[in-house]
């Protein structure tokens, strides 16, 4: 469903600055497969991300969705290819727009597009049964402008507009992170539910080390600009936190600190 070959990445090259941001990638994912991504700030987790949805392109190396080759495919071409939620519950949606009309447009993505703007009748039944999903009484707030849910409601509302139309690729940047626990608790849940049901093909960064060990069949680690650590299956399942923390140890060489939040 998604390949990486052999990607890297430097920014400033040749100047006092330059950082190599990717370092030859290779990374393959199968339909269904949900991969959870962690490391530490500079580790190369946003760069991976942006440059799967294309809004970054490589310097080396190529980039295949479905079989197709992307890797010069421009961020908005591939839109209808991929879903993305981001850290800011403020990013993914209109403000000033209404739930339905942020819904139109997230169901647009993979339709024909035309000079017609607006919800039918048809489509209004439709959104409320994906709202409903959400368990968040949306459903009955069609009308509502979008900026004035609160961070919790409209990051659930961006998963679903990232989701219900089905993308190849969903990508989730760290989604959670802006919200208080209780909220990121609820978008968590919903995620692994949104995810099982449509079984999409994901890739999630995140910080929270437990958050990365409870969803998914797939773990990965990133370590200036590599992948130092592919974990799956039984042997994802059988990690804890310490364990982590002890390869990570193992695979770099050196002591960690003990504050955990050199991994997030």
């Amino acid at each position: 469903m998604l390949q990486l070959n052999n990607i890297s990445i430097t920014f400033n090259e040749g100047t006092l600055d330059e950082k190599k941001a990717l370092q030859n990638i290779n990374l393959s994912l199968e339909a269904g497969d949900f991969i959870t991504v962690i490391g530490s700030n500079g580790a190369g987790k946003s760069t991976l991300m942006n440059t799967i949805s294309g809004s970054l392109l490589p310097d080396v190396g190529e980039v295949y969705i479905g079989g197709n080759k992307v890797t010069h495919i421009a961020e908005y071409k591939r839109a209808a290819l991929i879903g993305r939620v981001f850290q800011d519950p403020m990013a993914g949606t209109a403000p000033n727009m209404t739930i339905e009309e942020n819904l139109a447009i997230a169901y647009s993505r993979n339709q024909r597009r035309t000079l017609r703007f607006g919800v039918n009748k048809k489509r209004k039944e439709m959104f409320r049964e994906y709202l409903q999903s959400l368990g968040l009484g949306l459903e009955n707030r069609l009308s509502a402008k979008v900026g004035l849910l609160s961070g919790g409601e409209r990051q659930a509302l961006s998963l679903l507009m990232a989701t219900f139309t089905e993308p190849n690729i969903l990508l989730l940047d760290e989604h959670t992170a802006a919200l208080d626990p209780s909220r990121a608790e609820m978008i968590t849940k919903l995620t692994g539910d949104i995810v099982r049901t449509y079984k999409l093909t994901t890739i999630m960064v995140t910080h929270n080390m437990q958050q990365a060990l409870d969803l998914g069949n797939r773990l990965i680690m990133m370590d200036k600009g590599q992948i130092i650590l592919d974990i799956a299956g039984k042997e994802k399942q059988q990690l804890t936190i310490d364990k982590l923390m002890k390869e990570f140890q193992r695979i770099r060489g050196t002591e960690m600190a003990s504050d955990r939040a050199l991994l997030g």
